[in-house]
């Protein structure tokens, strides 16, 4: 019975991980793929394949356009195949074109001018940034947004503030010039500034005061890795009137999902920056083991509302993954399109070729490290 009962509770830790994990990850990838699409669709380019997942299709359905709507056996991304594609890279397959009648190569994706290539193949990435935006700002519309007051209620003798002359009770109200409107506006502004000099303004008795705070780096362990962020040694206020609801208009919320949006874009690219110049670890670079890891804790934590709210950090950072301009991805595809406006002429098939399978190999070298990573984080959990 032990070993059954052992059995039975992987098996639902699995589901447990497994089935938030694809809903997440379902959503984003469909969004993705369905910019692409209404863009090709909106350029007159016939879709043959609309698949999620890749490999076998385990189910589907032909459209009265033509296009097969498929759900593939391994659901780790997908693609959308326009006419004229030989594979899911976009590659042209010169003899289907040859076999095409002028009308039909009209609707073809590369008879379509650079711009309208470019347009198609960005649709994708800005179409996770919408959806991130319409997350953040629908449950922000729907929900409003708890706010705790940026209160100092104590602060750790050892720590940044302290040594600056902050005291329980000062009111935060910028930091480097940037407003602060609650307690975690300002955990998100120092968290990425470690060790760099801030300029702190607060209230303390009616009076507008700045200091100079110096935030401590600290490494932490989270479900995503080891994290090195600025702590300055402060505690929020534990009072309950510091506590309140804002609640957005129409236009508001937009404001919102677009901060938050873009505030989720500052925090990848400043991360890359700080791991470039080795003031990061490579521990927070995750692949699909610890992101349905992740998804799972949420869910169970967070329930519906957070995991939809992961979906939308998910989501940016597919795009911007997707923008890096490496072959294979939609950033490598606009950077020959570039080439090719700049040209004239796009660039030879030969160099296309070498260009997308050294694009392949970068990419299956770093989904293996980030497997690794993932392998490594877990065994390190057990």
């Amino acid at each position: 019975m032990d070993i059954i009962g052992s059995v039975w509770h992987a098996g639902g830790s699995l589901l447990g991980y497994l089935v938030p994990f694809l809903f997440v990850l379902t959503i984003v990838v469909f969004v993705h793929e369905l910019g692409h699409f209404l863009v090709g669709r909106w350029c007159g380019v016939d879709v043959t394949t609309f698949s999620i997942g890749f490999g076998r299709e385990l189910f589907g359905f032909t459209d009265r356009h033509g296009t097969r709507w498929r759900f593939a056996l391994i659901p780790l991304g997908g693609y959308v195949k326009f006419s004229g594609d030989a594979d899911a890279s976009s590659a042209t397959d010169h003899e289907s074109m040859a076999g095409m009648t002028r009308e039909q190569r009209e609707r073809s994706f590369p008879a379509q001018s650079v711009a309208e290539r470019s347009a198609i193949v960005a649709a994708g990435p800005i179409a996770n940034f919408l959806l991130a935006i319409a997350i953040f700002a629908g449950t922000a519309f729907i929900f409003g947004k708890p706010v705790l007051a940026p209160r100092v209620d104590q602060v750790v003798a050892t720590g940044a503030a302290a040594r600056a002359g902050l005291q329980a009770g000062d009111l935060i109200l910028q930091i480097d010039g940037r407003p602060v409107a609650s307690f975690g506006d300002m955990q998100r502004i120092i968290s990425v500034r470690p060790e760099e000099p801030l300029a702190v303004t607060f209230e303390r008795g009616g009076e507008t005061r700045q200091v100079t705070v110096t935030p401590d780096l600290v490494e932490t362990a989270t479900a995503l890795g080891k994290q090195r962020l600025g702590i300055i040694g402060v505690q929020a206020s534990s009072r309950p009137q510091d506590w309140s609801t804002q609640h957005y208009g129409v236009v508001g919320s937009l404001k919102l999902g677009v901060s938050e949006t873009w505030f989720v874009v500052e925090r990848t690219y400043d991360y890359i920056a700080k791991l470039v110049r080795g003031k990061e670890s490579t521990d927070q670079l995750s692949g699909p083991i610890r992101i349905a890891q992740v998804s799972g804790v949420v869910a169970s934590n967070g329930g519906l509302l957070a995991l939809i709210n992961l979906a939308a950090i998910l989501s940016v950072s597919i795009g911007l993954m997707n923008l890096l301009p490496v072959p294979m991805l939609d950033g490598g595809h606009l950077m020959f399109y570039a080439v090719e406006a700049v040209r004239g002429k796009p660039l030879s098939e030969r160099a296309q070729e070498l260009g997308f399978r050294m694009g392949l190999g970068l990419v299956l070298m770093l989904m293996l490290f980030v497997t690794w990573n993932d392998i490594v984080h877990v065994r390190s959990l057990l």
